[in-house]
């Protein structure tokens, strides 16, 4: 199956969906219906991420242990994402975000009521099954219903309200944390699942195929277990002592399936993640690039509520309220994000975002228990800022070159591919603070995140060079 190496329209007659009434589905409410599904899954990871200490001291296990609470749910997010185009082509969009929601509404009731590690963790799974259909399925209909000359527009818009999630997700956090229980952070997702169920029965159009292909269940076998072995030896690194044997047990293992999957993408017709969508520059550089940028960044909001809270020994609300600096810079980030693509294109954009990215980074690491809080929210400001830069500049790079048919496939390629950096970078950061943490006393965490920001920095710096491969200075298609 060839793949164009630019943008086309669809010829006559291959139109091969279910086109929705438009006019019953009015676009401002689809736009409000999609921002609220990213504000719960905004709010829902900031706020965990504020309540890590007193989660930790509730379960019985360090903070840097509730590194499993953390990666299940994003892996599982990873995971399951592939299989969103298929289940949407089968049973139609409106079906399948409406079940997200309630699912995702379900695992947070069950995580509210979660009284070990190990029932959280399966909480989380449970959580993650539903909000891995939220993203990809909410930017694959944008993409099909918003023109292309307004897409960045739009996504930024909608990303914005998204964004809202990560101003209010850490005062929540924090607050509720100090003054009630840790447990309502998980509990605040019911009411909104409830309004967003009701709210895709109204505004959600009803993209599908009239006959949906077999789905690739093989294919989806090879890649769902292969990311599980990887994240699992990246656990086993981090037990004392190292079971190195069942490490690199799981690294092979897990090399294996993923070659085995590269053999069956050659020989399926509509595989789970169809890699020849990678034949497109733009697809590529985006994937490889958001992959590597996320292995040194996903990790610092956790690093910074643990240096912050453990480190300083700040309040959990003290600690959320300096998360907020971060998202506003994000939400600033965004107005500007046009004009900086339109001046200086993806390539040089992206180049010199990335680095600005690592130089402040590396500038985490003067922090200290004596750094005035001004100083502090100013980095986290200007981190936020360039992050918000980043950040949507690499979701938007991979549709400039594809034809709207194959929207659906990049949006569950892209947002597993995030998902799994993720997961990774938040084991990555939690490994290499084990690793420099001398001892579980508040001056070891300070020392260890110092260290631990300097190594992130250097692996975003490295990922710069991804970017290179991008055509010189070319602006995004209007």
């Amino acid at each position: 199956m060839p793949l164009p190496a630019a943008a086309s329209p669809a010829p006559a007659g291959a139109a091969d969906t279910l086109q929705p009434d438009t006019s019953a589905v009015p676009m401002s409410g689809l736009l409000v219906l999609v921002s609220a599904a990213f504000f719960m899954q905004t709010l829902d990871s900031t706020i965990v991420n504020t309540a890590v200490p007193a989660m930790a001291e509730a379960l019985g296990v360090t903070p840097l242990g509730m590194r499993s609470a953390l990666t299940s749910y994003v892996l599982t997010l990873a995971i399951l994402i592939p299989a969103s185009p298929w289940l949407c082509d089968r049973f139609g969009t409106r079906r399948v975000f409406g079940a997200a929601i309630g699912l995702f509404a379900l695992g947070s009731l069950l995580c509210g009521i979660s009284q070990t590690l190990p029932q959280l963790v399966a909480s989380r799974v449970l959580q993650g099954c539903g909000g891995a259909a939220l993203l990809p399925v909410g930017r694959a209909v944008l993409v099909r219903s918003v023109p292309r000359h307004d897409f960045v527009r739009v996504t930024s818009l909608v990303s914005t309200f998204g964004l809202l999630g990560s101003v209010l997700g850490p005062l929540l956090g924090g607050a509720l944390t100090e003054f009630t229980s840790w447990r309502l952070i998980f509990l605040l997702n019911v009411p909104v699942g409830i309004v967003g169920v009701w709210m895709n029965r109204r505004n959600m159009p009803d993209y599908r195929l009239e006959r949906a292909h077999r789905f690739d269940f093989s294919g989806f076998l090879l890649f769902a277990v292969a990311s599980a072995l990887l994240l699992t030896a990246s656990e086993l690194v981090g037990e004392t002592p190292i079971r190195w044997p069942c490490v690199g047990a799981c690294f092979a293992m897990a090399l294996l399936l993923g070659l085995a999957y590269l053999w069956h993408c050659r020989r399926t017709e509509h595989p789970v993640a169809d890699l020849r969508l990678l034949r497109v520059r733009s697809v590529w550089v985006s994937l490889a690039g958001g992959l590597f940028t996320r292995l040194g960044v996903a990790g610092m909001f956790l690093l910074v509520v643990l240096f912050l809270q453990v480190g300083c020994g700040w309040s959990p609300l003290a600690a959320g309220l300096m998360m907020v600096p971060q998202a506003l810079g994000s939400i600033c980030a965004k107005w500007a994000i046009d004009r900086a693509l339109a001046r200086l294109g993806y390539r040089r954009m992206l180049l010199g975002n990335t680095m600005v990215v690592a130089v402040l980074l590396a500038t985490f690491a003067l922090l200290g228990p004596g750094t005035p809080v001004a100083l502090i929210a100013a980095l986290m400001f200007l981190y936020g800022g360039f992050m918000g830069l980043q950040y949507t500049t690499m979701n938007t790079l991979i549709y400039v070159d594809l034809d709207v048919k194959h929207a659906g496939m990049a949006s569950s390629m892209a947002s597993t591919a995030q998902y799994l950096a993720m997961s990774f970078g938040i084991a990555l950061a939690t490994l290499l603070m084990e690793a420099f943490l001398p001892s579980h006393a508040q001056q070891g965490y300070v020392s260890a995140f110092r260290w631990t920001v300097l190594v992130l920095a250097a692996i975003t710096a490295a990922a710069g060079r991804v970017f290179v491969h991008l055509r010189h200075d070319r602006p995004p298609q209007a």
